[in-house]
């Protein structure tokens, strides 16, 4: 899929919090958006992902096989993110966790539940709540989430909140596994959770208040 970004712009009351943005993400291709904390990253990422409107301007998708614009209903398909303010079903164990997710975003056929969970190191957790969960089980299963999900397109906004060094290991693998054939998009200000991608994009280029 290839995601296309014209004099883009999105404000908060008078506040802009970027604009006149204009670019094209296409696959297999890495991105990180950058900035310091506060700056919009994160914003500028969420509306890439359709969950906020933009102020101005317009985000087109398309599928690059049939060369056709994805409607805007049908996005969410190819995209999976990542995200320390995302909510996870915590009354469901991680396994049925797992299995409703794959109901609506089939994740990847290489992969079986059991192979997931190992490889994130939950596996001794399979039957757990996961309400029960520490904030960094939490952080690998959304990292799970996103990698295993079959989508052409992952964000990822600030990845390694909440993982100790075990956990980061693990994102690195999950990357160098994974991201092959796929656009990422990754939002952050640490270096090491966009030391893999090949254009970083500085949101304050596009803090412009006309």
């Amino acid at each position: 899929m290839t995601i296309s970004l014209t004099n883009t712009g999105k404000r908060f009351n008078r506040d802009w919090i970027f604009r006149h943005f204009d670019f094209q993400f296409i696959p297999d291709k890495h991105y990180a958006i950058t900035g310091p904390n506060g700056s919009g990253k994160s914003t500028l990422l969420q509306c890439i992902a359709g969950a906020i409107a933009l102020s101005e301007g317009k985000i087109n998708c398309r599928d690059d096989v049939s060369q056709k614009e994805i409607p805007s209903d049908s996005i969410f398909k190819f995209i999976s993110i990542a995200a320390p303010y995302l909510e996870l079903v915590e009354e469901m164990t991680l396994l049925e966790f797992l299995k409703f997710h794959n109901q609506f975003k089939p994740l990847v056929s290489t992969e079986s539940f059991e192979t997931i969970m190992e490889t994130l190191g939950l596996a001794g957790a399979s039957s757990k709540q996961i309400r029960y969960f520490s904030s960094g089980m939490k952080q690998r299963l959304k990292l799970g989430q996103a990698f295993f999900s079959a989508t052409p397109v992952i964000l990822l906004d600030e990845p390694c909140t909440n993982l100790d060094n075990q956990g980061i290991e693990l994102y690195d693998t999950l990357v160098a596994k994974f991201s092959k054939g796929r656009m990422i998009i990754v939002s952050s200000n640490d270096q090491r959770e966009y030391q893999f991608c090949e254009k970083i994009i500085d949101i304050r280029d596009y803090k412009k208040s006309n």
